[in-house]
């Protein structure tokens, strides 16, 4: 992170260091021009024609180092038909001439002169009294110049090479005391993975006291969850010793009836073992973030399963079909296929599913026109074996799976007495999408 941060850091400096560079020699440079500039327009406003049709100056221009020779100044006058009239400091040498005519001043470099480099501002106009197209050249040498920018450069690679410097020990810095949380947070988990601790405990700074909060719950859940397992386990251990014992005596005595006693001993315990399959597996589904099933589908699928079980019972579904519910499907059609099997069964020969969207949730009411159940045997009748109507064949566990796989995906499911029909109303909510 640090050498990502240090590249970055850089690459950026890099590239604002060339830009200001840019910008502050194109300022000297501009600066330098504009003194050039100046000495140029001097030497065009004191230039006249001479009696020969020469140029001359009805004045000197002002600066000693036009009169001295190698000085670094220089001004030269250039005519067609006419000798080249440079000033005192070129002594022996002129300046180069060539190129096309402008009417403005035009400033370049030159290295005409091979131990002096120049820089150069000329004109070319016309005076008065005189057809001829005259040329007035200033040149100055560059060594102020590149020793203004080679400063100027030193400085700003001096200065962007310690900022620089001083932003990478800065993101360094950040980089170590920024991640103290979480380097405390490792070794805290650490603590609770060795056992040392049973969750996150003490003051976590307050970067990471979000997550310390996701963690701890994470924790609970997980020991909810293995808590869970052992329970069922130990009622299915339970459940399964009672029917092994029957088993057990029933061969130990030698009775007549064993075979008899063994098979219904097992069925027990298929049940059971059934159960609590089904539940393991709801339990197992419901980390998926991505559970989803169309509840329509499902709801047709049991009411076509029920009529051909129970021929002479009639089943209305009705509602909305469109509404996804946070439940994978084998699951979603064991609860529908509960308790639509059993208002087939313990009804009057007609069922009402009616299918609803209610607050974020998918609502199922499974009506019937039996005799109901009573408001007083309502909550019991979810436990596990507990059966109202024992003339009819069943288990007892229907409705015990029904809650139990509703609550694993943090839904609902009560009874209520059906307005329309007179029976039970069964009221299915569980999560749903949109």
């Amino acid at each position: 992170m640090i050498l990502i941060a240090a590249a970055w850091i850089l690459l950026l400096l890099s590239g604002g260091g060339y830009a200001l560079d840019r910008v502050l020699t194109s300022a000297i440079t501009r600066n330098f021009d504009d003194q050039l500039d100046y000495l140029l327009s001097s030497m065009i406003v004191s230039a006249q024609i001479g009696p020969e049709g020469e140029v001359v100056f009805d004045r000197e221009l002002n600066d000693q180092r036009f009169l001295e020779p190698g000085s670094g100044l220089y001004w030269q006058v250039n005519g067609k038909g006419f000798e080249p009239f440079p000033s005192r400091s070129l002594w022996d040498r002129k300046l180069p001439v060539g190129g096309p005519r402008h009417k403005d001043i035009r400033t370049y470099n030159s290295d005409a002169f091979p131990d002096e480099k120049l820089r150069i501002a000329e004109r070319d106009l016309t005076l008065p009294g005189s057809p001829v197209r005259w040329r007035f050249q200033v040149a100055e040498s560059r060594i102020v110049l590149d020793e203004q920018i080679l400063v100027l450069r030193r400085t700003l690679v001096r200065s962007f090479l310690l900022l620089g410097l001083g932003l990478i020990v800065m993101a360094a810095l950040q980089t170590w005391y920024g991640l103290l949380p979480l380097r405390k947070l490792r070794y805290a988990i650490a603590r609770l993975r060795s056992g040392e601790a049973a969750r996150l405990e003490g003051s976590m700074p307050a970067e990471v006291a979000p997550m310390v909060e996701e963690l701890n719950a994470l924790v609970e859940h997980n020991d909810r969850q293995a808590e869970e397992a052992r329970r069922h386990a130990g009622n299915l251990a339970h459940a399964l010793k009672t029917p092994l014992t029957v088993i057990m005596n029933a061969a130990a005595a030698g009775q007549d009836d064993l075979v008899d006693t063994v098979i219904r001993e097992a069925r027990t315990m298929r049940r059971q073992v059934d159960h609590h399959l089904a539940r393991a597996r709801a339990v197992g589904r419901r980390g998926s973030a991505h559970s989803r099933s169309e509840v329509w589908p499902s709801v047709e699928a049991v009411e076509r399963a029920v009529s051909r079980l129970y021929p002479n019972v009639r089943v209305d579904v009705d509602g909305a079909r469109d509404l996804v519910a946070r439940i994978e499907r084998q699951d979603l059609d064991e609860i529908l296929g509960n308790l639509v099997e059993n208002a087939a069964k313990y009804g009057g020969g007609s069922v009402f599913v009616t299918v609803r969207a209610d607050m974020g949730f998918a609502e199922i009411m499974v009506e019937d026109d039996g005799v109901g159940i009573p408001e007083a045997d309502r909550q019991r009748i979810f436990d596990r074996g507990v059966r109202l109507d024992s003339g009819k064949p069943g288990t007892g566990l229907g409705l015990a799976i029904v809650r139990d796989v509703a609550e694993i995906y943090e839904g609902t499911v009560t009874l209520e007495e059906s307005e329309d029909l007179g029976g039970l109303l069964v009221r299915l909510r569980l999560p749903a999408f949109g």
